[in-house]
């Protein structure tokens, strides 16, 4: 087994084990890839955190059954109990130099029965994806005897509570590779779904079908959040199986870079609300709002959503996210192939051993991933950022997500200018734009003119910054120039069909933006 040179206190690291298992469960040798980094404890020796083993799995012929995502208790090696310390140094593992920075784009959609417009059951979502899988070689993730989801490479198929259709897209270099990543995505997807009459619809929440009608997908996670949520939100169902978003990963070198991306995203996240708005119909009737997505967030779970005040304070970095993380509350812990229920207890408690459902068990840094992502700001933190405010959209919006984002912030000037444009926005300011911007978009009044006005000015700044980056990337925000230009939001041009030519049926959107 040989080991990379450690370069630094934290250096996240690759160790090979080149003949691994052997057997008949094996058709091959295996290389596993265990990947995680070294901390460095104060008195001076180094610990090692496993964070995942690639490639786990048992291989079949050439098809790969990958177990529910992420096993814990298989992939990790744990040779001291965690530190809050370990916590902070797994956020400074995801910093890297410029020439890594990648784009990692995700969206959702919904399917429906083109014949009935109601939505796929999961025996028809178990289908479609095992057709993909065949067709297009991707391995089926399984959980118990369940397919629910795909992996190829580096990109992943996933579902969301109510069956909404989700690609994880690939780290990728340029936007124009994260645009043919989607018409792939889409191509294949269409390729089968056509086949058995079931088509996907590219907005940000369900327009037609109530909660009632949605079906439930079997996986363990998500049964724990349906029996959490309404004790603590009212519409956090309706988030969980009625809502789809589009959002981009992104990199950062440092600690002050992350900073200073954290806080240009958190400023400008009703922006990018504003301008791909797209979820105006509840129950087949307008709902009052241009993006009944972004309402549902103010009353999801106020614990882990929102505008992170504290991201603006003068000491925040990694240490102060964890500080917030571990208190806010767990949903589960992934043991023996089963979610444990742990909704409201406290991942401080679990670093002590001190959680009431696992008496006694210390977490794993895959414990520490999972809870991650059970945290729902407009901006997350992981080993990179996530913005998280825009609907879901037909498919040059997908690759205009991505665009807009990437201009402002992986050009140090734009993210320069943005950070000088919004230094002064108080705290009550930023809040009044996360609640009005859901009902007036780009209308919302700001200061001394409209939210139309300040969209402009980050639009050409975001422009610049894609043209700086010379890869000729600049047309793919061809898609929200005009949204910008007019301020008529996306949402609203729906609503303008439904009183017009479509004759207050919401029916017609499911043509409309069909994917």
């Amino acid at each position: 087994m040989g080991l990379m040179a450690l370069i630094s206190p934290t250096s996240t690291v690759r160790i090979y084990e080149s003949e691994m298992l052997s057997g008949a469960e094996w058709s091959v040798k295996s290389r596993v890839e265990l990947v995680g980094y070294f901390s460095l404890l104060p008195s001076g020796r180094r610990r090692w955190q496993g964070l995942q083993m690639e490639a786990l799995g048992l291989r079949r012929g050439r098809k790969v059954m990958v177990a529910a995502s992420p096993p814990a208790e298989d992939t990790t090696v744990v040779t001291e109990p965690l530190t809050k310390e370990d916590l902070v140094a797994y956020l400074f593992s995801g910093c890297k130099p410029k020439e890594q920075w990648r784009i990692g784009t995700e969206h959702e959609k919904f399917g429906f029965e083109v014949e009935t417009l109601h939505p796929m059951s999961y025996e028809q979502i178990a289908a479609l994806l095992n057709g993909i899988a065949e067709r297009f070689d991707w391995d089926k993730v399984m959980e118990g005897d369940y397919v629910i989801g795909l992996k190829q490479g580096k990109q992943s198929i996933s579902l969301e509570p109510g069956g909404q259709f989700e690609l994880s897209g690939a780290p990728l270099e340029t936007l124009h590779q994260t645009c043919a990543e989607v018409n792939s995505h889409l191509y294949q997807v269409k390729a089968v779904a056509e086949e058995v009459g079931i088509g996907f619809l590219g907005i940000g929440f369900q327009p037609k079908w109530a909660l009632k009608d949605i079906p439930v997908m079997p996986k363990g996670r998500y049964e724990i959040m349906r029996n959490y949520m309404p004790k603590v939100g009212s519409m956090g169902l309706d988030m969980m199986f009625r809502t789809c978003t589009v959002q981009v990963n992104l990199d950062f070198s440092s600690e002050s870079d992350m900073i200073r991306k954290f806080r240009a995203g958190l400023a400008l996240q009703p922006i990018a609300t504003a301008i791909f708005a797209n979820s105006p119909f509840t129950g087949g009737k307008p709902n009052g709002f241009l993006s009944m997505r972004s309402h549902i967030w103010t009353d999801t779970d106020n614990n882990r959503t929102g505008m992170l005040p504290f991201v603006f304070n003068n000491n925040f970095g990694f240490e102060p996210y964890v500080e917030y993380a571990l208190d806010v509350p767990m949903y589960f812990v992934y043991r023996k192939k089963k979610y444990i229920d742990c909704s409201g207890m406290s991942f401080r408690d679990f670093l002590h051993g001190k959680l009431p459902s696992l008496p006694g068990e210390l977490p794993t840094l895959v414990d520490w991933e999972n809870h991650l992502t059970t945290i729902f700001p407009e901006v997350r933190l992981k080993r990179y950022l996530e913005m998280r405010g825009a609907d879901g959209g037909p498919w040059r919006r997908l690759c205009a997500l991505p665009a807009f984002w990437v201009g402002l912030l992986y050009d140090e000037l734009s993210l320069q200018n943005v950070l000088d444009m919004t230094a002064d926005w108080t705290e009550e300011e930023r809040q009044m734009l996360r609640r009005k911007v859901p009902v007036l978009g780009l209308k919302t009044l700001f200061r001394d003119g409209l939210l139309k006005h300040i969209a402009e000015d980050v639009l050409a700044l975001a422009k610049d910054g894609l043209e700086r980056r010379l890869c000729k990337e600049s047309g793919f925000l061809k898609e929200v120039a005009e949204v910008v230009a007019t301020g008529v939001t996306p949402a609203e041009k729906l609503l303008e069909l439904y009183h017009g030519k479509w004759g207050s049926s919401v029916d017609p959107v499911f043509e409309e933006l069909l994917y």
